[in-house]
């Protein structure tokens, strides 16, 4: 049988170990508190609620889907007026002017 000796030096460092040790333990706690509260937040925000039904995703991708569609289609109405009368008022350049009204008379059509 082996005595071991423990003095009050080892008994003082060990209760120095003990509470750093409880000190981590107790931030770590609030880490993880406040970690579970973010994602509860989270899990209680709009968008993860919006995409929990399949049918309300559906609805929310076509409703994307048209608004980016309609954006793009009158965007690129107003980018080719806007070009065609840009092009319709450089009449007067000799090389261009030939050119814009050939460009011109395609968008115009017969």
């Amino acid at each position: 049988m082996v005595n071991i000796d423990v003095t009050n030096s080892d008994k003082k460092a060990d209760g120095m170990t003990q509470d750093k040790l409880s000190e981590r333990e107790q931030a770590l706690s609030f880490e993880v508190r406040a970690l579970r509260a973010e994602v509860e937040r989270m899990n209680n925000h709009r968008f993860i609620r919006l995409h929990d039904s399949l049918i309300q995703l559906g609805l929310f991708q076509l409703y994307r889907g048209l608004a980016f569609g309609l954006g793009s289609v009158l965007g690129a109405t107003l980018l080719v007026s806007l070009l065609a009368f840009m092009l319709s008022s450089i009449d007067f350049i000799p090389v261009l002017g030939d050119w814009a009204r050939q460009i011109l008379e395609e968008i115009q059509g017969p």
